[in-house]
């Protein structure tokens, strides 16, 4: 399905709607920020990209925690923090809203804000749909959920050529990413919809 495509169903079902929030799940690899974007895009003015990345806990306090070797699992963000923002985008206002930046590897706060002209909000991220608490919270804050379904063979090769660079980058995707491949899969409640994406 197209970006074009969704985003017509999404205007549709979001008609009438002060607010429609759209969840867009799937593991590492699937191609959910590389989507997002074009949704958004596709979607045009009104709507806004609400990135769950923006709630990675710092390497420093990764370290600390003793979970640096698993960075992108799930007990490696802020959660809490992650459903505060939920709850506030549903009330409405001007909301600043944190950013991942990948160049730099560390959460940027207030990168992108909100407001209530934002009217369809795309919210991406690996674990949206988790199945565990406290993630399974997150549900009641969603409209429609989409979750993009890649074999795990073509999940593993796209990683791989993502990491090629690295030194230790095929160790990484094996001991790091791969495992959180696994848990979005077996551990995310249905969607909605399911999609191939590309």
């Amino acid at each position: 399905m197209s970006p074009e495509a969704l985003a017509q169903e999404i205007r549709a079902a979001a008609e009438g709607r002060e607010r429609f929030v759209v969840a867009l799940a799937g593991p590492p690899g699937a191609g959910k920020s590389t989507l997002a974007e074009a949704l958004v895009a596709a979607l045009g003015a009104g709507a806004r990209l609400v990135p769950m990345d923006g709630f990675h806990f710092d390497d420093r306090v990764l370290v600390a925690r003793g979970l640096a070797h698993c960075k992108g699992a799930p007990e490696t963000f802020d959660v809490r923090g992650f459903l505060n923002l939920m709850e506030r985008l549903r009330a409405g206002g001007e909301i600043a809203i944190p950013v991942f930046d990948r160049a730099m590897e560390l959460a940027r706060a207030g990168a992108d804000v909100v407001t209530d002209e934002d009217r369809i909000l795309v919210v991406e991220g690996n674990y949206l749909l988790l199945d565990e608490e406290p993630w399974r919270r997150l549900r009641g804050f969603f409209d429609l959920t989409l979750f993009l379904d890649v074999p795990e063979a073509e999940l593993e090769r796209r990683l791989l050529a993502r990491w090629a660079a690295r030194p230790g980058g095929a160790a990484w995707v094996a001991s790091n990413d791969m495992p959180n491949v696994r848990r979005v899969i077996g551990g995310s409640a249905p969607a909605d919809r399911r999609i191939r994406w590309p």
